[in-house]
């Protein structure tokens, strides 16, 4: 059935007054991400964690298959070194206190070159591509590709050098030297190994990783074998050493005892010594010149006595030197004198009695200077044999003490080299007791470790771990999917539900308006629903709308019904608002102000008719342009011929006028206005209108872009009341876990039929 012009009620001289615009309020501030809102970002994007969970383990397994496995055997030695009895090896191999120094050196032990470098030789590792890098690039040369590239660059070459030189593989590197190409196995061997001390004990472990496993346990255990083989080699040298050592000071000693009694033999022929009976008899002859050289200086001083007293006259008594006939004769003569000195003084000096006692005086000292003379010569030959004597024991004496001397020097010389002898015997008796201990040390030498447990064929390989792997891509699967949906929430800036509504635009979420498939809709249009399905939660949503609308403190009668952008689903809300109304008993009338893209006309199936803009334009009158639904007592006004200059009929006296003369008329009025953002004829309608409704798309506007026409709004001064969100997934939202999606519980699908 078509629809049909209604018939109009006479108009109001009045003009409408505008409309102070109510204040909106501000944005709320959201309190941040609390426990139950990260629980239901999760809930809403749990498929972007459960596909993160998946797909790393997944990726985590396929690359640990491509992986080459590599087996690990490990071996364990024991580090107990042994004591040594024998000073001289003390000072050789010395034993240290076990310390963690120690048992890090004895890693270093294992793990050097030298070492390495035998386990190459014994498995002939240099031509092993897991351990010698050239095996690989011979490998290389004979690869199809290589074959390939180097047959194609040699055609080119006499074409195009450059091209040739483009095309031609990388050239093979030539082998090293047999030295080189060993160490750098054996520095990759090392690279492989990997030696550790047991907590709080001796035990080294040695690991060896290969990609053969067997090989694995082999390198590990011979390495193990190496190490104490070297330690018990070491000790062999050690101990070889000693004895050669030991065995040439004995030969020293020997030698230098030797020569010690050789010299105290010549010293002792020398010297004429004869043990304990040179020295006395020494000491004695001594003794008896020294006796006999004292009375020979005595009488030597005796006989110089006498002859100085027989030489000085007489005043010495000269029968004690021997000379009793001079004394008599000295005795005469002082009596002659007297008497010559008598007779001078009694008769003269010329009487012959004095000449007679003076010739008697003469004789008599004649005589007695004969015999002085005689007496002084024999003394003076005693003396000089006194002298003669004591000259001949001082030589005898000193002859002797020179001897003694000599003797006693020669006895101290040869008490100094028995000495040294006696000391070199000790040190001989002692080195060689040594050199006995030695030799027996080596039947019973040991090395300082011994082997615990032998490496075994290892059944798993130890990388890569499978299982380890993908547990971690798990864990860091579902980490990476917590910051993708923390990326995504934080990069979100749609509007998902009321509360977002009211905190980052300050405007009250007036209702949700869920989305209609096609599986929903049937044969049914999204516009036709409301009337066709009364019980649906989409009907229940424009009823909820419209309670919202009249429940407020001033109930609107003219509502405008925008958007910030095209696609929003204005329409669709403003014709399914104005059916709910109407099927409720309300007089309400549908204007379409969305003149340059007119929807009402496709609704209701009017497409060319007469509108707004006729109206307006004064071509048409209002009872001319007003139709009534086909499915319920809406009226409608569809937006008529397009117009460019829209705006101005908007601000025209006439727009005022008409909606002051429907307002009469009708309970509610809907405009269904243009979007906000782009089109200045939504402000001007929405500053003409009681309320302003924002349709806002859920998840798919912006909050910046609602924002900015909310903004464009205000500044207009428009009354806006709130907000819809429409097209809502009830599925998604459902499970979204805000508090307005309660209304999509099941435990409500009683009060609902499709």
């Amino acid at each position: 059935m078509l629809d049909r012009p209604v018939e109009s009620r006479p108009p109001s001289e009045k003009r409408p007054q505008l409309r102070t615009p109510a204040p909106v309020a501000s944005p709320i501030e959201p309190e941040g991400m609390t426990v139950t809102a990260l629980l239901a970002a999760l809930r809403r994007r749990r498929w972007v964690l459960i596909l993160c969970a998946l797909l790393f383990p997944i990726a985590a397994f396929v690359a640990a298959k491509q992986l080459t496995p590599r087996y690990t055997a490990s071996a364990t030695v024991m580090f107990e070194p042994t004591d040594y009895a024998a000073r001289e090896l003390q000072s050789i191999l010395r034993d240290e206190t076990t310390t963690d120094a120690v048992l890090a050196s004895q890693i270093e032990v294992i793990r050097s070159l030298s070492v390495a470098r035998r386990v190459v030789r014994q498995f002939n590792l240099t031509n092993n591509e897991e351990f010698f890098w050239w095996v690989g690039e011979s490998k290389r040369a004979e690869s199809p590709v290589y074959r390939l590239r180097d047959a194609l660059a040699r055609r080119l070459g006499a074409i195009s050098p450059s091209l040739s030189e483009l095309v031609a593989p990388e050239p093979v590197a030539p082998r090293p030297p047999e030295e080189r190409a060993e160490i750098a196995a054996a520095e990759a061997l090392r690279d492989k190994m990997k030696v550790e001390v047991v907590r709080n004990s001796r035990v080294l472990n040695l690991g060896f990783t290969s990609e053969n496993p067997r090989l694995a346990a082999d390198i590990a255990n011979l390495t193990a074998e190496l190490y104490i083989s070297d330690q018990l080699e070491t000790k062999f040298n050690a101990v070889r050493r000693a004895n050669e050592w030991l065995d040439s000071r004995v030969a020293q000693l020997r030698q230098e005892l030797g020569q010690t009694e050789n010299r105290i033999a010549e010293l002792r022929t020398t010297s004429g010594l004869t043990r304990g009976v040179s020295a006395g008899l020494s000491t004695e002859q001594v003794s008896r010149i020294n006796t006999d050289l004292v009375e020979a200086r005595n009488q030597l001083a005796a006989a110089e006595a006498r002859l100085a007293a027989a030489r000085s006259g007489g005043g010495t008594d000269m029968t004690a030197i021997g000379a009793s006939g001079l004394v008599q004769q000295r005795a005469a003569l002082s009596t002659a004198r007297s008497e010559l000195e008598r007779l001078s003084a009694t008769l003269g000096s010329n009487h012959p009695d004095v000449r007679a006692a003076r010739s008697r005086v003469q004789d008599l000292e004649r005589g007695v200077g004969a015999e002085s003379g005689r007496v002084v010569q024999a003394l003076d030959a005693e003396a000089r044999a006194a002298r003669a004597r004591v000259g001949s024991l001082e030589t005898a004496l000193k002859s002797t003490e020179a001897r003694v001397n000599q003797s006693q020097t020669a006895e101290i010389q040869v008490a100094a080299l028995e000495r040294e002898a006696e000391a070199s015997r000790t040190l001989l008796r002692a080195v060689l007791e040594r050199s006995q201990q030695t030799v027996a040390q080596t039947a019973i030498e040991k090395p300082d470790a011994r082997i615990l447990s032998p490496a075994t064929i290892p059944a798993m390989p130890s990388f890569p771990k499978t299982m380890l792997m993908v547990a971690a891509a798990g864990i860091l699967g579902v980490l990476f999917g917590l910051l993708i949906i923390w990326f995504l929430e934080q990069a979100d800036s749609t509007l998902r539900s009321g509360e977002e509504i009211r905190a980052g635009l300050g405007l009250p979420c007036l209702a949700l308006v869920p989305m209609l498939r096609r599986g929903l809709l049937g044969r049914h249009r999204v516009e036709d629903y409301v009337v066709r399905k009364p019980l649906s939660p989409f009907a229940e949503s424009m009823r909820t709308l419209r309670a919202a609308l009249w429940l407020g403190s001033e109930p609107p009668r003219v509502v405008v019904i925008t958007a910030a952008r095209p696609g929003e689903g204005k329409t669709t809300t403003a014709v399914a608002l104005a059916r709910s109304a109407a099927m409720n008993g309300e007089r309400v009338l549908l204007i379409d102000c969305d003149v340059r893209q007119p929807s009402l006309g496709r609704v209701f199936r009017c497409e060319g008719a007469p509108g707004v803009t006729d109206l307006l334009l004064g071509q048409a009158v209002l009872e001319r342009i007003i139709r009534r639904d086909h499915l319920s007592s809406l009226d409608y006004i569809p937006a008529g011929a397009a117009e460019i200059h829209s705006l101005g009929l908007f601000m025209s006296e006439a727009m005022a006028g008409l909606l002051d003369r429907v307002r009469r008329d009708y309970d509610l009025i809907v405009l269904d206005a243009p979007p906000a953002l782009a089109m200045a004829d939504a402000r001007v309608v929405a500053r003409l209108a009681d309320a302003t409704l924002l349709c806002v798309r859920w998840r798919d506007t912006p909050r910046s872009v609602v924002r900015n026409s909310l903004g464009l709004l205000e500044e207009a001064h428009a009354r806006v009341v709130g907000a819809a969100l429409t097209q809502v997934d009830a599925k998604v939202h459902g499970r979204s876990g805000y508090a307005d999606a309660e209304v999509y519980h099941p435990r409500y699908g009683g009060y609902f039929r499709e």
